[in-house]
């Protein structure tokens, strides 16, 4: 006969395992709670693991037995009976077996980790189309509440949070105008360069500031302040409301009878309404200041420079750039704002949500950018 392991008769859990009479005897005591059934796990396996094909759990020992402990003893009775062995329970007291046998009789649950991606491709369509289609119902109804509350404010301003409105402007537009200033005078000094260079050997530099002019007032000022607007305010807006409604303020806003997207988005939407189209006149006269840099190295005066950028532009160009400002900065503030509310609990919905909140702007004004050329196209603008 062989013995393996040890017996602890202090009361706490114990476990012992010999080989008599061609079968495996493993001896358990104690209190087999989840306290102490951790520590026996290892032993429990190896000490059903041995040759023989009869496996009697002696439960004589054992003073007290919990969930933890009869998943032990079915963990064990599976071990054994995967390698085709018998087991079975003698000594347990009646009120201790009553608790074995609610589980007893039950298979442990497999976890397969292949099954949990196999869905046929209609399922996966569907569960896309249908988050989709909510994402755009819940766009729809956020975009009509905001369209009902602007209403109100017209109807009576006094409603609105002026103080949130300006300290929203402060946000948007004071604290983002060194970031503008400095990514349109770069662009303008590239583009200019990179214009110059080529155009030089065909000697039509001088066409660099009507190019420049053009693009930026018509093109690329609206859309690349609104990508930074996208990038810097448009995730704060998400961050700020995604944590008041991790942390239930939002909820709380609700219980009160506050409306929060009257409470918390319209300040922010009409503060990015009102800066964004300043904020893309700094950017266009930052990008032809580096523009003008460009044209002074070549030797051309900067009065050449100004004429013919304002020369070449138009008042259509001027107003379409606005107009395109305008929208995108009610596409990136009021996607900020709807990620936001729509946070879930967790600890990376907040991160999910900004992240969300700054790809959806972009696509939004990539989708509007597009629409805008078709449009000016057929109205001749």
């Amino acid at each position: 006969m062989a013995e393996k392991g040890g017996m602890n008769h202090s009361g706490a859990a114990g476990i012992r395992s010999r080989v008599s009479g061609g079968e495996t005897v493993v001896e358990l005591s104690g209190r087999l709670d989840g306290g102490s059934v951790g520590a026996l796990w290892e032993s429990a396996l190896q000490a059903v693991s041995g040759d023989q094909q009869q496996v009697v759990l002696d439960c004589g020992a054992v003073d007290y037995l919990d969930g933890s402990g009869a998943a032990l003893m079915v963990m064990m009775r599976d071990a054994a009976q995967e390698r085709g062995a018998y087991v079975r329970v003698r000594g347990l007291r009646d009120e201790l077996l009553r608790v074995l046998e609610m589980t007893w009789a039950c298979k442990r649950p497999k976890w397969d980790d292949r099954e949990d991606d196999r869905r046929g491709l209609r399922e996966m369509i569907g569960a896309k189309a249908s988050i989709g289609v909510n994402d755009l119902l819940q766009s729809l109804s956020f975009a009509g509440e905001m369209i009902y509350i602007f209403y109100l404010c017209l109807r009576r301003p006094s409603t609105l949070r002026w103080k949130d409105v300006l300290l929203s402007c402060v946000r948007v537009g004071v604290d983002s105008m060194p970031i503008i200033l400095l990514i349109g005078f770069l662009m303008g000094l590239i583009l200019s360069f990179q214009s110059a260079v080529t155009l030089q050997r065909f000697g039509g530099e001088i066409f660099v500031p009507n190019m420049l002019g053009l693009v930026m007032f018509r093109e690329m000022g609206p859309l690349v302040t609104c990508i930074l607007l996208a990038a810097r305010s448009g995730s704060a807006f998400a961050a700020e409301i995604g944590t008041m409604k991790v942390n239930e303020e939002v909820d709380a806003l609700k219980t009160m009878g506050l409306s929060p997207a009257r409470f918390l988005v319209s300040p922010k939407l009409i503060a990015s309404v009102t800066m964004v189209p300043l904020m893309t006149l700094f950017f266009n006269f930052a990008s032809l200041l580096g523009g003008l840099i460009v044209m002074l190295s070549l030797g051309y005066p900067s009065v050449t420079f100004t004429s013919r950028v304002f020369q070449n532009l138009q008042y259509g160009d001027f107003v379409g750039g606005m107009l395109k400002a305008l929208v995108f900065s009610v596409l990136v503030a009021g996607v900020g704002c709807l990620r936001g509310l729509q946070t879930r609990s967790g600890a990376s919905s907040v991160g999910d949500s900004t992240t969300s909140a700054v790809v959806s702007a972009i696509i939004l004004i990539a989708f509007a950018d597009g629409i805008f050329a078709v449009v000016y196209y057929y109205l001749g603008l």
